[in-house]
């Protein structure tokens, strides 16, 4: 890791997230009922349960709206959510106002056009492998991992160990 990224990572109190595409590997899939379906994975649900641990805050900010959103964001225990946000400048605004953080200790991580205004905005920023190609020459990081598939574990994990929380979160799994 360079010092440079490593200077940035550390920084960082704040991950925010897209959805559909990042915490989800953007397909949606309707049901005969009509019902909205989403696979999340459970690896970057512990990551960021992690994170949280580590006295991170994390948060969501999609484009689209969806109960399952919401589901999701109350089990990891994700109280900022920002759901049908068309411009996702004006929620994150909110947040800063909200939390009284400043750009530089924010992380953001999207997947298409929409996203980089925020990503170019933020103090760090990434993507995901499978995001549209414009995105991975314009962010801090790619993920090697698709969206929905490990993306946003690698991202918290990057966030502990750049932020010398690693050790301190993970001790309890590696010990005897």
């Amino acid at each position: 890791m360079s010092v440079q990224l490593n200077d940035k990572l550390a920084a960082i109190k704040l991950l925010l997230l897209d959805v559909d595409g990042v915490m989800t590997d953007g397909r949606i899939i309707y049901d005969q009922q009509g019902n909205e379906l989403k696979a999340f994975d459970v690896k970057d649900g512990h990551g960021l349960k992690m994170l949280q641990r580590a006295g991170f805050q994390v948060g969501i900010i999609t484009g689209r709206s969806s109960a399952i959103v919401d589901r999701r964001a109350e089990e990891l225990g994700i109280a900022i959510v920002y759901q049908g946000a068309k411009t996702k400048l004006e929620p994150y605004l909110k947040i800063l106002k909200h939390t009284g953080l400043a750009d530089h200790q924010v992380a953001y991580v999207g997947d298409d056009l929409i996203d980089l205004p925020l990503l170019q905005r933020v103090g760090f920023s990434a993507t995901v492998a499978d995001a549209v190609p414009q995105l991975a020459e314009r962010v801090d990081y790619v993920t090697r991992r698709d969206g929905g598939r490990g993306a946003v574990r690698e991202i918290c994990d990057l966030l502990l160990q750049g932020g010398g929380h690693w050790h301190e979160q993970t001790a309890r799994y590696f010990s005897p």
